[in-house]
């Protein structure tokens, strides 16, 4: 039997993947490992290896097309098998047969009917061409008795938002621009966390002359170090003190983890992507920061891979290099909880009972009230403020 290419799942809420090339074509001898297409999902673009060597043979998808996970898109014949091609074997004689009877049938009830309700050649030889969409715009479309072929989205699938913008009477048309598929899911994402999470938020202002000394202390060795790589280390060290912070809210109970993996989360042209550390808080400084740029530098080529992108259990979101004092960020389910980051500036804050003038930076903590609440959260907050604050620039 062949090797089966399945259209893999590589995310929790995915639904389909999209082909976008094959690097093999039919007929091409593959070795076991060898990279065969490339798939685009809702989170980066990934490339899929061959599953076995042999000949690449019964392509069912092309570049384009949207698939569901789990659908087989190929096959991979070894050597002794590459003459029994499926057509030739019984399935293909079974259905040869049921087509046959099948023509037989309409016939009998052909004879039946007056001239004028035949069917034409070019109708019983055509089949109508059914629109590129996605399993939940299906669904939406049948429950609405809406056609898909009638919701025009350019040469895309046409998604759960389109459905529902035609059943609001909205042009597709009049839109002045159609957004990727990453930033399509990122908007579905937000909008249900945005809907379904109860969020409430923390704020704080900290004292960071400790850490600009820390950072510049460590550019010596380390030139390409940022203070994102310090919070994540800082970040990651107090969350071990807190685990409720790393829950999540799962089918009515909260689920403990036991690994600090914290998401990054870093802006792309197509959108929002989260990539993950993994085990932050067991982890250097130097290794941070190398992990960090290595993750940056793929999401932004679009070669993250599933490993890079799942298992985060907290997320950092820094805009702070844009200039941005304050802001709250939403929380990235199935987490409970995200980090929001503002930009280092001058402030007047009080210093032994004297003003005094001082780098500051602002924190605000968003979180999901199922898994955390208010108290939880005030004293993780706390505690990661007074580590920034206290901290000896010789650390690592």
């Amino acid at each position: 039997m062949p090797k089966n290419v399945i259209m893999p799942a590589l995310g929790v809420a995915q639904e389909t993947g999209r082909v976008l090339k094959w690097f093999k074509s039919e007929g091409d001898r593959v070795s076991q490992g060898e990279m065969l297409l490339e798939v685009e999902t809702d989170k980066a673009t990934v490339e899929l290896e061959a599953v076995a060597s042999g000949v690449l043979r019964d392509i069912t998808a092309v570049a384009g097309d949207e698939v569901p996970v789990g659908t087989v898109i190929a096959g991979i014949w070894a050597d002794g098998e590459t003459e029994a091609h499926p057509a030739e074997g019984p399935s293909a004689a079974n259905g040869k047969s049921a087509s046959s009877k099948m023509t037989e049938a309409e016939t009998t009830a052909n004879l039946s009917r007056p001239a004028s309700q035949l069917p034409s050649a070019s109708e019983s030889d055509r089949s109508p061409r059914r629109a590129r969409s996605s399993p939940k715009a299906r669904r939406l479309a049948a429950e609405r008795g809406i056609a898909l072929d009638r919701i025009s989205t350019g040469s895309t699938p046409v998604v759960a938002a389109a459905v529902l913008q035609s059943e609001r009477g909205a042009s597709i048309k009049e839109s002045p621009a159609t957004p990727g598929r990453i930033w399509r899911i990122m908007a579905e994402r937000t909008t249900e966390a945005w809907t379904s999470v109860p969020h409430f938020y923390l704020n704080r202002q900290i004292d960071v002359s400790n850490l600009v000394a820390w950072r510049e202390e460590l550019r010596a060795s380390l030139p390409e170090v940022t203070y994102t790589d310090l919070l994540i280390r800082k970040i990651a060290a107090c969350l071990r003190l807190h685990p409720a912070l790393t829950s999540e809210w799962r089918n009515g109970n909260i689920h403990s983890h036991a690994e600090i993996n914290l998401g990054l989360a870093v802006a792309v042209d197509e959108g929002l992507l989260v990539p993950v550390i993994r085990n932050a808080d067991r982890t250097t400084v130097a290794a941070v920061s190398l992990e960090r740029k290595r993750l940056v530098e793929r999401a932004r080529a679009g070669k993250l891979s599933p490993d890079d992108l799942s298992g985060g259990t907290f997320t950092i979101s820094n805009l702070g290099a844009f200039g941005v004092d304050f802001f709250q960020a939403i929380v990235n389910p199935p987490q409970a909880a995200i980090l929001a980051v503002g930009r280092i500036t001058q402030r007047v804050i009080v210093v032994s009972n004297q003003p005094a003038v001082k780098p500051t930076m602002t924190l605000s903590l968003s979180c999901d009230h199922r898994v955390v609440d208010g108290a939880r959260a005030a004293r993780f907050l706390g505690e990661l403020a007074t580590a920034l604050e206290t901290l000896s620039p010789g650390e690592d």
